[in-house]
């Protein structure tokens, strides 16, 4: 078991950045495929980006490439979302997941591919 924790949330301007963090601990002895996911009031948890657990690729939806980058520090046990040029269509609560099974990094896009959640982390982008 993994247990996830999410921090670096909150209120900035459009065109502002911030970066979010995804700390795990528990059993960090397996190696994980971690993605952020976001959920705006009303509407479906999506999909952000990904980044696989061996060759370290990555993935973003459309919606984000070329401004949020995704990134992880074993040593630490984290992953980071870096976010730049943020939009207020980017006001979500962000959420990082987990999973230790094997995919391949195009069925990674889906909620149901992640084993662990956490709680989450605000993001509010004001315009």
């Amino acid at each position: 078991q993994v247990q996830l924790l999410e921090s670096g949330g909150g209120l900035v301007q459009a065109g502002g950045s911030l970066r979010l963090s995804c700390t795990c601990s528990g059993d960090t002895s397996s190696d994980y495929n971690m993605a952020w996911f976001r959920q705006a009031p009303g509407e479906e948890r999506e999909f952000v980006a990904v980044i696989k657990k061996r060759t370290v690729s990555t993935y973003y939806t459309d919606s984000v490439k070329g401004r949020f980058t995704i990134s992880r520090d074993r040593d630490q046990n984290t992953v980071y979302l870096q976010m730049n040029s943020l939009k207020p269509d980017d006001t979500a609560v962000y959420y990082c997941g987990a999973t230790p099974r094997n995919a391949i990094l195009s069925t990674l896009w889906q909620r149901d591919a992640y084993d662990y959640w956490g709680q989450g982390t605000q993001v509010t982008v004001s315009s």
